[in-house]
């Protein structure tokens, strides 16, 4: 079998759902976290 070669699985169940909404009740800190990192200036993380 080749190094690179991944297997499937086909009775393996979702990792993650597959929305995190499915997971998270509105007002989750998590809801928060995402909105405050959304309003920042991130040109500085994604340069090259």
């Amino acid at each position: 079998m080749g190094y690179n070669f991944i297997e499937c699985n086909r009775e393996q169940q979702y990792l993650l759902p597959p929305s995190l909404r499915d997971w998270l009740p509105e007002g989750d800190l998590a809801w928060f976290i995402l909105d405050a990192v959304e309003q920042m200036d991130l040109k500085e993380f994604y340069k090259k």
